[in-house]
């Protein structure tokens, strides 16, 4: 590297195999943007660009989304060429609907958390007549075609069966009451499905269809966390006015005096420093207004189960380059089991890599506030969370466990579960990267 290069800040980055390492080169290029260097980080973003690629490794492919995240979070700040670049319509229903498919197809980690849900529920409704389950997040019909088919096995006969299945999408919805309702007629399975179609932030818990007498269970998959972005959107509407707008009058003022890299890099320091999310927020975790009126909500719904499955991680921070850290940590194995699974030529894995977790990856990175709906927290704060809304650990039976050792034999050895505090975490090797944990209302 000749004197006075402009990669010449590259220097110290540590060497992997005689190359550099794209992880370091990334992480120095995520500070660049942290601190509003653009240029630098410009430099950076075209340097990864030789070294990641989302057809090479793991390590290659998961580096190629965090730059491509890195590089929307810096557009972001220019509002017409963000929208300018992304004038195209957002991917369809049904192309949603088949990339998590092949989420659930590919690893067993939904398998598993589908899994140890239905146990749970056949374990708590042994004897009941009429079961209602409310699925927060209603878009797999597979967890609840095998519960139809194990209730069907009951010694004293199956129970009526209700499911209330939210959903923002109608066509979802529509889809999921079809395929149950086929399945339980084949079985002559006595199942009724209530679609809701509602984002979860906007539903209205005391209007669901939950009727004396019915013994009830809620089941959420990996959607909880999301409510968290609401918190910023209450915070942002209490804030009192910034000076964000005069900042910008004079940063036009003075635009045409400056070179472009020099404009959109004091913006950037600008909104970075001005940004809700550059310093810890007033609301602390514990006191989540938003998810503390939604859990209470639920718990007087007086549920004889839920069950929870969240991301083993804590993504929910305002640091931005603690968040890039732990991401990547998050991710990595995630990348590295496709790896395991599926051949890197795969089309399958490719949409699956692109349109699911490099979209998750650039939430977690490009957006702030009310965007930022990658808010996954580790279960040592699911649990006070949970307990101060009211409810109580259910323990996660042996047999349940049993099961999912079982599911995760064909996928291979590096697949693992461990139970911690009564639940179980899911995991690639020693990592755990998806939580299940079971609940009861407090009475």
């Amino acid at each position: 590297m000749e004197s006075g290069s402009p990669y010449q800040w590259l220097r110290e980055l540590r060497w992997d195999n005689g190359g550099f390492n794209p992880i370091c080169v990334l992480l120095d290029c995520a500070k660049c943007v942290a601190t509003g260097s653009i240029k630098n980080a410009d430099m950076g973003l075209e340097f990864i660009s030789h070294l990641a690629s989302p057809d090479g490794d793991a390590v290659q492919r998961m580096v190629a989304y965090f730059s491509e995240a890195l590089a929307y979070r810096i557009m972001k700040n220019l509002p017409g060429v963000y929208k300018a670049l992304h004038s195209s319509k957002p991917s369809s229903t049904s192309e949603q609907i088949l990339v998590q498919k092949y989420f659930f197809e590919l690893c067993p980690f939904l398998k598993l958390a589908y899994l140890t849900t239905n146990q749970a529920i056949v374990e708590a409704m042994e004897g009941e007549k009429l079961v209602h389950i409310i699925d927060l997040h209603s878009s797999e019909p597979a967890q609840w075609v095998d519960l139809i088919t194990t209730l069907k096995k009951r010694p004293e006969g199956p129970p009526h069966l209700k499911i209330t299945g939210i959903h923002e999408k109608k066509e979802v919805l529509d889809q999921m009451g079809l395929h149950l309702t086929t399945e339980a007629g084949k079985l002559d399975f006595p199942l009724q499905f209530n679609p809701i179609v509602s984002k979860l932030e906007d539903l209205d818990v005391e209007s669901l269809p939950v009727k004396s007498g019915e013994a009830l269970a809620i089941s959420s998959v990996l959607q909880l966390h999301s409510l968290l972005a609401s918190d910023d959107e209450i915070a942002a509407r209490n804030s009192p006015a910034t000076p964000m707008n005069l900042q910008r009058v004079v940063h036009q003022q003075h635009m045409s005096q400056r070179t472009f890299a020099e404009y959109l890099e004091k913006d950037m320091i600008n909104a970075y420093i001005s940004s809700p999310d550059s310093a810890l927020s007033p609301l602390s975790l514990s006191a989540s207004p938003k998810m503390g009126m939604f859990l209470s909500s639920l718990r007087k719904l007086q549920p004889k189960l839920m069950v929870i499955t969240e991301q083993e991680s804590n993504l929910n921070g305002s640091n931005l380059m603690e968040r890039i850290e732990k991401a990547l940590y998050f991710y990595s194995p995630l990348f590295d089991c496709l790896d395991s699974t599926i051949s890197r030529t795969s089309l399958e894995r490719q949409k699956l890599e692109s349109e699911l977790l490099g979209e998750q990856i650039k939430r977690i990175i490009a957006c702030e506030g009310f965007e930022r709906k990658e808010r996954y927290e580790k279960l040592e704060k699911w649990i006070p969370r949970l307990e101060m809304a009211g409810f109580r650990r259910v323990p996660l039976s042996y047999f349940g466990m049993l099961q999912a050792k079982r599911l995760l034999q064909s996928y291979g050895y590096k697949y693992k579960i461990r139970e911690e505090k009564d639940c179980l975490l899911l995991c690639w090797s020693d990592r755990a990267l998806f939580s299940v944990s079971a609940w009861s209302f407090r009475r």
